[in-house]
């Protein structure tokens, strides 16, 4: 089996890697790699970002938003959180059989006197808490299984970064979740580290040898930050990759209240129509034209000002509007 560890913590790289690994590694190659991201949410191939995250503690925290390859819901990511990706043949497992996958990991734990299970569909747990998510993402007759461990987490950012502000969403996308979290050094006899967490991980699939880790090649880099750039790093494939959805968002500003209607679709706005007590200069309906086809992206305020969307709505500012349209 072939051992990577990435020594980057930019998800958008690490992301890469394990689309180019999964790309390039042949069919009867098994691959095994460990990777960190800084903070960052990772979201599952078929959501909506939007519907996913807390978009005004993302911006004021400086957090990543990436789209993996795999489905299922979204994770947070930090320095407490180590990350595994398996790359095998399809005839090796079952479609989407995750207890071979997570096995291993149980027992590594084991040997620091944790006791943890798996669910039956994709978590583990300690206590019915769970501490690690997974999923799968099979094509060309290989299966890539990938998870997040949280050994000391950050809860308080976990759920504050998932945790999307109040709003009605009709759509056709997948939804998270939320369970109840821990992390393993929460339910641990004696603290782990990092380092001896992931010595137990590979000891336990690696077996006693441990594999050196494979060194990526100039031209392998090269490739990879070519994926980076060109898809992971990108507004269409983190935000754009939606299906049409109908959004009502409220909030109570001292300069009265506002509702916002809205539907979009590819992340960017189709109609939106605001309601409320305000008061305003003009055509309301000016300013909802001139939204029609922005992007729900960190421009927006920008967007905003060029319409003078203050001079529609007086005493509230872009920036105002544009927390409440994002969330």
């Amino acid at each position: 089996m072939k051992y990577i560890e990435s020594n980057s913590t930019n998800p958008y790289f690490n992301l890469a890697l394990e689309e180019y690994l999964f790309d390039s590694v042949p069919t009867d190659e098994s691959c095994f790699m460990l990777w960190q991201n800084t903070n960052t949410i990772v979201i599952g191939k078929y959501q909506n970002a939007i519907e996913e995250i807390n978009q005004a503690y993302v911006d004021e925290n400086k957090i990543s938003v990436v789209r993996r390859l795999s489905g299922g819901g979204a994770v947070y990511h930090d320095a407490g959180n180590l990350n595994f990706t398996f790359i095998v043949d399809a005839k090796e497992v079952s479609d989407f059989n995750f207890k071979v996958f997570v096995i291993p990991i149980i027992h590594a734990l084991k040997k620091f006197g944790v006791q943890a299970a798996f669910n039956g569909r994709n978590d583990m747990t300690i206590d019915g808490k769970k501490f690690s998510g997974n999923a799968q993402y099979v094509k060309r007759g290989k299966v890539l299984h990938h998870g997040c461990i949280m050994l000391d987490s950050n809860l308080t950012d976990v759920s504050d970064a998932l945790k999307v502000k109040a709003a009605k969403f009709i759509s056709k996308n997948a939804k998270s979740v939320r369970s109840r979290v821990t992390t393993i050094n929460a339910g641990a006899p004696n603290p782990i580290t990092m380092d001896e967490f992931k010595e137990a991980l590979k000891e336990e699939i690696l077996g006693t040898d441990s594999a050196k880790p494979y060194v990526l090649t100039e031209e392998d880099l090269t490739k990879i930050k070519r994926i980076q750039r060109e898809k992971y790093e990108t507004w269409n494939w983190n935000y754009g990759r939606a299906a049409a959805y109908s959004m009502v968002r409220e909030e109570k500003f001292p300069a009265g209240l506002v509702t916002v209607h809205m539907n979009a679709k590819d992340g960017c706005i189709g109609e939106i129509k605001f309601y409320g007590d305000f008061f305003g200069n003009g055509e309301i309906e000016e300013l909802e034209e001139g939204l029609r086809g922005a992007a729900l992206d960190q421009n927006l305020t920008q967007k905003l000002e060029a319409l003078q969307s203050s001079y529609y709505m007086n005493g509230i500012t872009a920036e105002e509007l544009s927390r409440l349209i994002r969330g």
